[in-house]
């Protein structure tokens, strides 16, 4: 089960911090804080470090914080559409380092090996091109064919099977009890977000008054991928079933590309932009729950971890901070 959640948890996680990583490049202004939910607990992001806390079995948040560090932003990589998809690799990087510390916090199997990180990070790429690119891109194919729907019009089937499935998905992972607690700490990193960026006070009574929705989930760049797909996808001529399938394995990138130069451009605000992102943030009634005030207290040591002493750098895979 702890697989599983690692696997959902690292697929849903990287779109939240691809988001993060858009903000972050935004010149000119302070940057804003973000990040994901774990298992039993929250990771968030402040202008120089990383800052984890996870519930242990026992009742203590365990805490770890580490710097920020990126191979795209000073490299040969942070050209426009391909900073887009090296960014994704990243943050899926960071990503999946919270959550196996949060994994080995409440697991008694303890830290995984480098094969089972490896493993679990490639049962989630294909579970995200299995699922959101091979699956929808098979029915639309079903459903053509007995529709008698070819050209645009399949196209256009393509993306709309694409979020029915990503909702259904979402949805059905809902209904899993340990998936619900993930989605409610998913909960509380919005709202000690929201709390924050309001200039509230930081208590737990405080932030669970605030809304579980937040502009910058992951779920709008989600919403926007679909869109780009479709016109990307649509450009392609109507070959084979193997021409589809793999021309929309190497296009991932460039979707991928895109889909983050406009969530870069929708967050500077705007009506347009706005307009853009305001279908994903229904979305989030799904990917959220409403948290406790146990859970919001976690994600508000997340939050004073991201933020607190530059020189306060722990190695988060060998060792971490006093119990609090």
């Amino acid at each position: 089960m702890f697989q599983l959640k690692r696997i959902c948890s690292s697929a849903l996680g990287a779109l939240d911090l691809a988001v993060l990583a858009v903000a972050s490049q935004e010149g000119g202004r302070s940057l804003p804080v973000g990040g994901q939910a774990v298992i039993e607990g929250v990771m968030m992001r402040g202008h120089s470090a990383w800052g984890l806390a996870i519930r242990s079995p026992g009742g203590e948040v365990a805490k770890y914080r580490w710097d920020t560090s990126s191979w795209v932003a000073s490299s040969p990589w942070n050209w426009p559409i391909l900073r887009g998809f090296c960014s994704m690799l990243d943050m899926i990087r960071e990503g999946y380092r919270g959550l196996s510390i949060s994994a080995s916090v409440v697991s008694a199997e303890g830290q995984p090996s480098r094969w089972e990180a490896l493993l679990s990070v490639a049962l989630a790429l294909v579970m995200v091109v299995g699922l959101f690119l091979l699956l929808p891109l098979w029915l639309s194919e079903l459903l053509g064919r007995r529709a008698h729907v070819g050209g645009v019009g399949l196209k256009l089937l393509e993306g709309l099977v694409r979020c029915a499935v990503f909702v259904a998905y979402i949805g059905l992972m809902g209904l899993i009890g340990d998936m619900r607690r993930v989605f409610a700490y998913h909960g509380a990193e919005h709202k000690t977000i929201n709390a924050y960026e309001s200039g509230a006070d930081l208590t737990a009574d405080s932030v669970l008054r605030f809304s579980r929705i937040h502009v910058r989930c992951g779920t709008s760049f989600l919403v926007v991928v679909v869109l780009v797909s479709v016109l990307v996808f649509g450009t392609l001529g109507n070959g084979g079933l193997v021409w589809r399938i793999s021309s929309r394995v190497v296009l991932l990138p460039l979707v991928v590309g895109i889909s983050y130069e406009i969530i870069k451009w929708a967050s500077r605000g705007g009506a347009l932009g706005r307009g853009l992102i305001f279908p994903a943030l229904g979305l989030q009634l799904l990917t959220t729950r409403e948290p406790s005030s146990d859970q919001v207290e976690v994600a508000l040591s997340a939050l004073r971890l991201a933020l607190g002493d530059e020189d306060g750098h722990v190695d988060p895979w060998s060792q971490k901070l006093d119990q609090g």
